[in-house]
């Protein structure tokens, strides 16, 4: 009966808001998006959660001192200006004065005195020494080491309070760094970088960001509810736009989301069939009219094999390296959707940025080629006399159902029979099945989708760091450091292309495709913002024409 109540107020409450707030200016705001989310948000605390449904609720509740475009250029947010030093070492940020939080006290829906107020400097340096703090175990620590002391905070060698972030007064931020970063203020354009009230945090008393009472906003709107029950339906996460926050200069478009969170992408793909939910991202587009919809795509997904350290066979370079050598890419998906995917020499995915451009655009991947027959037929035999056999055991390549059209993998199967006289089938398993099987080393081989975590091409080299699977070198972390000091965009081009040339040389990872993933739209929307990397889809400046 409590569910009941709860289910049928939500749904009272919607129909209301809806009625009285769509299309308020007949620009395309005051919309309600309808929209659903895969899993329950493990967390909303952007120093700390990693997974898309979280992403996207962050997204949408916070704002940091800089973001970035549809473009990938980065651009003031919080931040009214900045300099940086002339060696690169100091970052000095002046904030706008009218970013504030906002926590709604009383739950009445209405902005009162004494539920909102300043966004300061402060609340930027407790958010980064939260992110640095050992105790914190936040998995973006790494990517702002680069923060004076930042690697003695991580390993416990220097207290948090000791970090090179510093509030000069409420309203001018000072950080300034161990070493100069190319990609610094990329990072500061992520979730992570957003700031933290001290006072709100720990009046959560270890709650924060894990439900709807324990998160503040200071971004374009605010969590108003949140149920979730595992074993019942009707899960929900309800949010109303930040009036604290909206300003001439400052539009936050529609007026609210009602985001339902659903256990599966069918149940999601079906939801937006039946006009149900606005709008859904996917790396299939399978049994969808495109023509009905907007549809956004980016490159943000490598496909390639990985293969079973412990494997008899596979674990052998020589006959990793005969496969690689034996790829012909473009005749395996030459009449494929050149749309939804490409054939993959390089690890780092086009949808990838730096200077507002693709990075496959700077750097071309068919240098990394090498498709030589004669070659793989040699390295194949000197593998197969390392190991003491006439020939190889039958297996399969694992791969998530819905990631790539298996057809693909069959041609890819095919010639490997023809050259080597072995059988290699292709088995398809869920999500659920293929990390479990991942991560538990139960496969040969396995089609593997590497994305990065931001867009950034650290993010995605670091792949190779953080994954057992894709573990390759015992010099990772050196060489992570390397790329992290990078002091301009010139320098870091070279170490990308110099990384990815060493991880290809180990055959550990061999790419395949360039993978497209999709922001699909009902008709009537506009300006529905996606990124590729996080799963976040931003709905500020979302517009409804219906």
């Amino acid at each position: 009966m409590k569910k009941l109540t709860l289910f049928v107020c939500t749904i009272l409450c919607a129909v209301t808001l809806s009625s009285c707030g769509n299309n308020d200016r007949g620009d395309g705001s005051g919309h309600m998006y309808d929209v659903s989310i895969l899993g329950n948000p493990e967390s909303l605390d952007p120093q700390y959660a990693s997974d898309s449904a979280s992403n996207t609720i962050i997204k949408n509740l916070y704002s940091g001192l800089m973001t970035t475009d549809k473009n990938g250029n980065i651009l003031c947010c919080n931040a009214e200006s900045y300099t940086i030093s002339n060696d690169g070492l100091e970052y000095t940020f002046n904030l706008k004065k009218d970013n504030y939080w906002f926590f709604d006290e009383n739950d009445n829906d209405i902005i009162e005195n004494g539920e909102y107020f300043p966004v300061t400097a402060s609340d930027y340096v407790f958010a980064f020494r939260r992110i640095l703090d050992p105790a914190m175990q936040s998995p973006y620590s790494e990517n702002f080491s680069c923060i004076r002391n930042g690697s003695n905070i991580i390993s416990g060698k220097a207290l948090p309070e000791t970090a090179g972030v510093i509030a000069v007064d409420d309203y001018t931020l000072n950080i300034s760094l161990d070493y100069p970063s190319a990609e610094f203020l990329g990072l500061l354009a992520t979730n992570a970088a957003v700031p933290c009230n001290r006072e709100f945090f720990y009046s959560t008393k270890g709650r924060y960001g894990l439900d709807d009472r324990s998160v503040m906003s200071n971004g374009a709107f605010f969590v108003r509810q949140w149920f979730y029950d595992p074993y019942g339906v009707n899960n929900i996460l309800y949010m109303k736009r930040n009036e604290a926050n909206l300003t001439e200069t400052n539009e936050i478009y529609p007026s609210y989301l009602n985001f339902t969170i659903e256990s599966s992408e069918d149940d999601i793909r079906n939801m937006f069939k039946a006009e149900q939910i606005e709008c859904f991202t996917t790396l299939n587009t399978g049994g969808l009219n495109l023509k009905k919809y907007n549809v956004e795509s980016s490159g943000a997904v490598t496909l390639g094999l990985i293969f079973n350290p412990d494997d008899p066979y596979y674990s052998n370079e020589n006959i990793r390296k005969a496969l690689s050598l034996s790829i012909d890419r473009k005749k395996i998906i030459e009449d494929a959707d050149s749309s939804d995917v490409k054939e993959a020499y390089g690890i780092i995915p086009p949808a990838v940025k730096l200077l507002g451009r693709n990075y496959r655009e700077l750097v071309a991947d068919e240098q990394f080629e090498f498709y030589n027959i004669e070659e793989a037929k040699r390295c194949f035999e000197v593998g197969k006399a390392e190991l003491q056999t006439e020939s190889l055991d039958g297996t399969k390549i694992l791969v998530c159902s819905g990631t790539i059209d298996s057809s693909y993998l069959h041609r890819l199967s095919e010639n490997w029979n023809e050259l080597f006289g072995f059988y290699i089938g292709i088995e398809e398993v869920t999500p659920t099945e293929f990390s479990r099987c991942i991560a538990e080393k139960d496969y040969s081989i396995a089609l593997y989708p590497l994305n990065a975590d931001y867009n950034s091409g650290i993010s995605v080299i670091e792949q190779f760091e953080k994954n057992d699977c894709l573990k390759y070198s015992a010099d990772g972390v050196e060489i992570m450091d390397k790329i992290r000091r990078c002091a301009d965009v010139s320098e870091l081009i070279d170490c990308y292309c110099a990384e990815e040339s060493r991880i290809l040389d180990g055959y550990g990872f061999i790419p395949l495709f360039y993978k497209n993933s999709y922001l699909i739209t009902q008709k009537d929307n506009e300006d529905i913002l996606y990124d590729a990397f996080t799963g976040a889809i931003d709905f500020k400046y979302a517009k409804n024409y219906r």
